[in-house]
C-alpha cells in the first residue's frame, strides 16, 4: 500500500500529536533499516500502522483479543499493551497486511520480547527515538541506535523497565521476557 494512503487512513484515527509522532516514527524506522540493510518498504508499512488501535475504546479491543483469540492474558491488560496485538490484527484483517514481519513488528512495539528479528526491533527502537521523544536519555538512544541495533534494542529495553519500575507500573511478561534475554546478548 502507498505511504500516502496509509497516511491519510491514520489520521483520523489519532491526535493531531500522535499523527506527528507516526511520522516520525516513520522517518527514523526508514533510516535505520537503510543503515542494518532491512526492508525500507516493510519498516515505513509497520511504522505507520504500529499505532493504528493506540485510541481506539479499550473494551473494544479487548472483545477483539476474546473473540481472535489473541491471548487470554491481554484482557486485564490496559490500552498500552492491548494496542499493539490489536493493532497488529488491524494491520491484517483492514489493511490486508499479510507478512509476519510487518504484523510482529507492530504487535511487540511496546512491550518487546526475546530474540525480536530485526524488522522488529527496528521499530520497538524508532518508536523510542524519533525526533519528537523529549526524555532524559533520548539523546544517548540515538546514538547507539547508530551504532549497533543490538544493543540499542538493549538500552531501549533497559531504559522503559527502568520507566516503568519508576513510575511504579506493572510490566507486561513479555517485556520482561525482552528484558532478560537482551541484557544477557553479548
Amino acid at each position: 500500500m502507498e505511504r500516502e494512503k496509509l497516511l491519510n487512513a491514520i489520521k483520523p484515527r489519532m491526535p493531531e500529536k500522535r499523527y506527528i509522532h507516526t511520522v516520525g516514527v516513520m522517518e527514523t524506522a526508514i533510516q535505520l533499516a537503510q543503515r542494518y540493510d532491512e526492508d525500507v518498504k516493510k519498516a515505513e508499512i509497520a511504522a505507520i500502522l504500529h499505532d493504528i488501535a493506540k485510541y481506539a475504546d479499550e473494551e473494544w479491543m479487548r472483545e477483539i483479543v476474546r473473540i481472535n483469540q489473541l491471548g487470554d492474558e491481554l484482557i486485564s491488560w490496559g490500552s498500552e499493551i492491548l494496542h499493539g496485538p490489536v493493532g497488529a490484527w488491524i494491520a491484517q484483517t483492514e489493511f490486508q497486511i499479510d507478512d509476519d514481519a510487518i504484523l510482529n513488528a507492530i504487535r511487540y512495539h511496546t512491550t518487546g520480547r526475546a530474540n525480536m528479528m530485526k524488522l522488529e526491533k527496528i521499530l520497538f527502537i524508532a518508536d523510542m527515538i524519533e525526533p519528537n521523544r523529549k526524555f532524559p536519555g533520548v539523546d544517548n538512544l540515538r546514538e547507539i541506535a547508530q551504532q549497533d541495533l543490538t544493543v540499542a534494542m538493549r538500552a531501549c529495553i533497559h531504559h522503559s523497565v527502568a520507566h516503568l519500575i519508576k513510575t511504579e507500573l506493572a510490566i507486561y511478561p513479555w517485556s520482561i521476557e525482552c528484558y532478560n534475554y537482551y541484557i544477557r546478548e553479548d
